[in-house]
């Protein structure tokens, strides 16, 4: 099962939680407040691709973009 980052917006606490797939998107009940009112948090790392460090321009890039998949 995937581990998925949330926020809870009736008290601000930020949680992971490991869930289905198919269910990732439902609200799920915050560890602090146990309050159902939750969004699921785009993932840092999700959204950052390489983490090498520097520039990473690669020049046989299939897709077109600057990196992150090699």
């Amino acid at each position: 099962m995937p581990l998925y980052e949330y926020q809870c917006t009736d008290c601000g606490k930020e949680f992971e939680k490991m869930v289905r797939f198919a269910e990732a998107d439902q609200a799920q009940v915050c560890p602090a407040c146990e309050g159902k009112n939750t969004k699921k948090k785009l993932s840092v790392f999700a959204s950052l691709g390489s983490s090498t460090g520097g520039s990473s321009t690669s020049a046989g890039s299939s897709c077109g973009s600057s990196g992150g998949f090699r």
